[in-house]
C-alpha cells in the first residue's frame, strides 16, 4: 500500500486496521529467553559484541512519537550484526518500552528457511516488523517502543566484500517520518561486521535468480560450494568483535522551512543525500577507531579457552543444537524458567532429542529436509506465486524502498 495515495482520514483508518502488526507474533517473554539461553551466549562469548555511548537510553525530543534509530549493513552474510545489536540493546536497556524495535526486510520473514536455524516466525517473536510504509506510520503512531531501520534495505548486506563500510543508497521514508512527525534520528555505526563473511561478492544476475526462491542474495566466493556440503553453513558466521557506536543525533525536521504536505521528491531526496554524507562521515570515523583489528583472535581464543566448559556450543557448527534446543525447551515451558544445560556430553543427549539436526550435517542430501522444512507455508508462495521481483524492487529493497525512493 502506498500510503502517499491516501487521505489523512485514510490513512488513519488503514493504521487502525493494521495495529495488530504490533503484536500478532511479538513475545516479549520469549525474547527475553532467547537472549539469555542463546543469542547472548554469541553476543558474550563469540561476537563478543561493544556497545559504544548506550549507557543512556536517549530521550525522546517529541514524547509523543519514537526515536528513529539508523545503522549502516554489513555486506555478505545472514545479519548477524542486526541480530546482535538489537538483542544485546534490548538487554542493556532492560527491556523497557522506549528500546527500538526493528523494520526489517519482507524477505527475512517470507520463509522459515530465512529465520535463524529454521524456527518459525523467530524474527517476529522477537519484534521484528515487515518494513512496509505502512507499516512504519503504525510504529509511528503506536509509539510504545523507538524503532530500527536498516535505510539500505536488502543492497546494504548484498553490497559484496568490496563495498564493505560503503553506504548504499539510502530510503528516504526514515525522511519522510522524521519530517512529518517531527522527531530525530540517531545514526548507528556497526563495525567488523563486514568480516562475518569476507572476501565474497555480488552478483545482480545470480541474486535475481535467488530472490524468487526469497534468498536476498547468494554470497560468491569460497564458502559458495562448501556451503552445499554442510546445510548449517547457511547460518555461520566468523567470530569479529561487532562494535556498535552511537553516532550523530540530527533533526531533518530542523533542516527546511517547507511545510511537510510541500514536500516534493527533490526535497526528501537532498534531505536523504544530506544525511547519507553524515552517517558516511560517521561510518569511516568508526571504523577508524574500531575496526583495524576486526578478529582480535587473541581476546577471541582466550575468551573460548576460559569458557571450555561450554564448548562445543560457542563455535558456529554447534549453533543449531543450541538454538533447536532452546526452542524444544521453550515450546514445552511456555516461559523461560528453565535451564539449558550445556556442555561437552550435553552435545550427543541434544542431537538426539532433537533429530532433525542431523539434516544440518549432510552433505548435499542434507539440504531436501531443510528446505522442505524452511519453505513449508512460504509467504511469498502463497501470494506472489510467479511473480517477479522488478528491477526496481530489487535495487531500491523490498516495499519499503520500493514505495519511498
Amino acid at each position: 500500500m502506498d500510503t502517499r495515495k491516501l487521505t489523512r482520514a485514510q490513512l488513519q483508518q488503514a493504521i487502525e486496521k493494521n495495529k495488530n502488526v504490533l503484536t500478532e507474533h511479538f513475545d516479549l517473554d520469549y525474547a527475553k529467553a532467547l537472549n539469555k539461553h542463546a543469542i547472548g551466549w554469541l553476543t558474550k562469548y563469540y561476537f563478543r559484541a561493544q556497545f559504544i555511548g548506550f549507557d543512556e537510553l536517549p530521550e525522546r525530543n517529541n514524547p509523543d512519537f519514537p526515536l528513529i534509530f539508523a545503522s549502516n549493513h554489513s555486506g555478505m552474510a545472514f545479519p548477524w550484526d542486526g541480530i546482535i545489536f538489537l538483542s544485546g540493546l534490548f538487554d542493556k536497556w532492560d527491556y523497557l518500552h522506549n528500546a527500538p524495535r526493528p523494520l526489517t526486510a519482507p524477505m527475512l520473514s517470507q520463509s522459515t528457511l530465512m529465520n535463524p536455524f529454521l524456527i518459525r516466525n523467530l524474527w517476529k517473536r522477537v519484534g521484528s516488523i515487515d518494513a512496509t510504509t505502512l507499516n512504519f506510520e503504525t510504529l509511528m503512531q503506536y509509539s510504545d517502543y523507538n524503532l530500527m531501520i536498516y535505510p539500505e534495505g536488502v543492497p546494504g548486506i548484498g553490497k559484496g566484500f568490496n563495498n564493505k563500510y560503503k553506504l548504499q543508497r539510502l530510503s528516504t521514508s526514515m525522511v519522510r517520518m522524521s519530517l512529518k512527525y517531527k522527531t530525530d534520528i540517531i545514526l548507528i555505526s556497526s563495525v567488523n561486521g563486514e568480516y562475518i563473511n569476507p572476501g565474497h561478492y555480488s552478483n545482480n544476475w545470480v541474486n535475481r535468480i535467488i530472490q524468487k526462491i526469497g534468498i536476498p542474495f547468494l554470497p560468491l566466493g569460497w564458502l559458495t560450494l562448501i556451503l552445499l556440503l554442510q546445510p548449517w553453513l547457511f547460518y555461520y558466521g566468523l567470530p569479529a568483535k561487532l562494535t556498535f557506536v552511537m553516532g550523530s543525533r540530527i533533526k531533518p525536521h530542523e533542516w527546511t522551512n517547507k511545510p511537510f504536505e510541500e514536500m516534493e521528491r527533490k526535497d526528501l531526496e537532498e534531505l536523504r543525500d544530506k544525511i547519507h554524507g553524515i552517517m558516511q562521515t560517521d561510518l569511516d570515523k568508526a571504523v577508524r577507531d574500531y575496526g583495524k583489528n576486526p578478529y582480535q583472535w587473541k581476546e577471541h581464543f582466550k575468551t573460548l579457552f576460559t569458557n571450555w566448559k561450554k564448548m562445543p556450543f560457542l563455535l558456529p557448527w554447534a549453533w543449531p543444537l543450541l538454538f533447536s534446543e532452546f526452542q524444544r525447551k521453550y515450546t514445552k515451558y511456555g516461559n523461560g524458567n528453565f535451564e539449558m544445560k550445556l556442555g561437552f556430553w550435553s552435545f550427543f543427549r541434544i542431537l538426539f532429542r532433537n533429530p532433525f539436526i542431523f539434516a544440518y550435517f549432510i552433505p548435499i542430501l542434507g539440504w531436501i529436509p531443510v528446505l522442505l522444512k524452511g519453505y513449508k507455508n512460504a509467504q511469498f508462495n502463497k501470494k506472489n506465486k510467479g511473480a517477479k521481483i522488478d528491477k526496481k524492487e530489487r535495487h531500491a529493497s523490498e516495499n519499503l524502498h520500493e514505495q519511498n525512493t
